[in-house]
């Protein structure tokens, strides 16, 4: 990692920043902080602003750990400012982060890795507020957001196209709706730590996914062996196809009534939730790992040319 003479690494970890994700990043990064300096580090915290690239330069950390989520953060384009100012940084570098991002890319990625993946299009969001572009039930989503900001489920029994609120961007992802219980699975470097069973009342939506009661992680997932087995291969060959570094998280859905065949991948997360009761961290702890030690290993990791 090219540690200078200091004994003390320094690292700052970026939060934050503008998406609209930045509550979620605000508090991954907090938490992140503060394990790390329980394990013995400097730590800095920015929150990343237009001014990012000057306040790094001024700093000039060891490593810079990434808790950013969303645009910016987990796009590619915070890696390439890191990449441009040679600072080793967690997570993954501009390629992985910039095709992970674009769900339907992301797609693309996976079909050539033979890895299972729901049909879906890319449509005008005027023309979907018009007709049914799919027949339903089927979902409909920012293709280049992170999270569940502003994604619609259209059922059998809706009589018209959804009414998509003015903040969805021009085009967006229609994808056939997936029926079944949402999986979860961490890599991290090269191997699968674990599986989630995510329990939701209902749509597992933005607040579900970040407020307290909104959902519960069963974990590891009581699953048949086939399919616990499946999630773990397939996040693997994802994050392998994908170029990511570092860790991810892969989402699925599984339908349990058909299946191996109705395992589904949904998308893989470049910057995975970082708070001690995140689903990651939570695998983590089923190798063994402490949430310090879990921060503790992503600083180890990090370098350049990611």
């Amino acid at each position: 990692m090219g540690m200078s003479s200091r004994t003390i690494p320094k690292v700052v970890v970026l939060k934050g920043g503008p998406s609209s994700e930045r509550e979620v990043s605000l508090s991954s990064g907090r938490e992140c902080a503060a394990a790390l300096r329980g394990e013995g580090y400097e730590v800095i915290e920015l929150d990343a602003g237009p001014d990012v690239a000057g306040r790094l330069a001024e700093i000039a950390p060891d490593v810079v750990f990434n808790a950013l989520h969303g645009r910016w953060g987990e796009d590619g384009c915070i890696q390439g400012i890191l990449e441009w100012l040679r600072l080793p940084y967690t997570h993954s570098g501009v390629l992985a982060s910039a095709l992970a991002m674009d769900k339907e890319k992301t797609k693309d990625v996976y079909r050539a890795a033979g890895l299972p993946v729901a049909e879906s299009l890319l449509a005008r969001a005027d023309e979907v507020r018009a007709r049914h572009v799919m027949a339903p039930p089927y979902v409909v989503k920012p293709y280049n957001e992170g999270s569940s900001v502003g994604v619609y489920l259209v059922d059998e029994a809706a009589n018209g196209p959804p009414a998509l609120d003015a903040a969805m961007p021009e085009v967006v992802m229609v994808e056939a709706f997936v029926p079944g219980r949402e999986l979860t699975t961490t890599v991290m470097g090269d191997r699968a730590l674990g599986v989630t069973d995510i329990l939701t009342d209902g749509w597992y939506d933005f607040d579900a996914k970040y407020k307290a009661g909104g959902s519960r992680h069963i974990c590891p997932a009581e699953l048949p062996q086939e399919i616990y087995a499946a999630c773990m291969d397939y996040a693997l060959r994802a994050h392998k196809a994908l170029g990511c570094r570092g860790v991810t998280r892969t989402d699925f859905r599984w339908d349990e009534g058909r299946g191996l065949d109705g395992l589904i991948l949904l998308e893989t997360n470049t910057q995975p939730g970082m708070t001690p009761t995140s689903l990651s961290p939570e695998h983590g702890a089923l190798e063994g790992m402490s949430f310090g030690q879990f921060c503790d290993w992503m600083v180890k990791d990090a370098s350049c040319d990611r």
